[in-house]
């Protein structure tokens, strides 16, 4: 029996909760690594999402699937708090392997349809303010924690700079494949070799998705009726599975700064998602762009 690829590696994924957080940190544990998951939604403490999801159910799919959880509740708009999380795993793990800033929780603050000038401004700084400041704070207090060959993952919407059809929603997903640039020019001669990239998945079947359109894990093809591009789609573990794979390439440092997506790194190494599909939103998207 071969030895997991990420067996005594330590990740973070900052926002584990649920979505793309919860099925990169499944997908790290599948391969071995050890994972601390963060986010406000705890068993004891909610957060204004409202969703039912926590951090604990989350670090039980990690152990669950070969890996070993750790729970910390962390808000990590808060500075104190994210320092404190970082003295933690520095205190009981002696630093980190990866770092994945998935923080976001703007569901509720974006305004399809609206132009700038319209926009609720007071949402549009509580976004960029969770979807950004929150992953300047991570960055700041865990770059430090990364070893020799690190990784540094921003989660993102998109591969490309198109704009994303909100002035305030495309502020926050460009300006998170900023972060990872920056990170990446700032880390380019560092002798610890650390690659930091963003990573997209392509239409996401999470959990809020999947309630959007009235279907479940198991009845999901039911919203291509609704939707035909959802037919697509992706689950989140598609996305975790991009992420470990490119976490476990002793050769990642090739993909220093680049903006990189769940299908091209599938295209690189091979995985399906957990249900034998392929998605490549990536090829269907420039079919859809064809035919308009």
């Amino acid at each position: 029996m071969s030895t997991p690829a990420l067996l005594g590696k330590i990740a973070l994924v900052a926002g584990a909760t649920r979505g793309a957080g919860r099925g990169l940190a499944v997908e790290l544990g599948a391969l071995g690594a050890t994972v601390i998951c963060t986010g406000r939604s705890s068993g004891t403490q909610r957060s204004d999402i409202g969703r039912p999801e926590t951090i604990e159910q989350t670090v039980e799919l990690v152990t669950a699937a070969g890996g070993r959880g750790v729970a910390i509740r962390c808000d990590h708009s808060d500075e104190t708090q994210v320092a404190g999380l970082m003295q933690r795993v520095q205190a009981e793990f002696g630093g980190l392997d990866i770092l994945v800033n998935d923080v976001w929780g703007g569901e509720k603050l974006i305004e399809f349809g609206k132009k700038f000038w319209e926009a609720d401004v007071a949402k549009g700084r509580l976004m960029l303010s969770r979807a950004i400041w929150t992953h300047i704070l991570t960055a700041h207090a865990g770059l430090p924690l990364l070893r020799e060959g690190g990784l540094i993952a921003e989660i993102t919407d998109g591969d490309t700079w198109a704009y994303r059809g909100n002035f305030f929603y495309d502020l926050a997903k460009t300006g998170v494949m900023r972060l990872a640039q920056n990170w990446a020019s700032e880390l380019e001669r560092d002798p610890r070799r650390i690659t930091s990239v963003s990573l997209t998945p392509g239409f996401l079947r999470s959990e809020e998705m999947l309630a959007h359109f009235g279907v479940t894990a198991d009845t999901w093809q039911e919203a291509a009726q609704q939707d035909p591009n959802f037919a697509e789609s992706e689950t989140p573990h598609f996305v975790g599975r991009a992420l470990a794979h490119l976490a476990a390439d002793p050769d990642k440092f090739r993909f220093n700064g680049q903006a990189l997506s769940s299908w091209t790194l599938m295209d690189e190494y091979g995985f399906e998602d957990i249900d034998g599909r392929t998605p490549h939103w990536g090829r269907w998207f420039e079919r859809l762009k064809a035919q308009s």
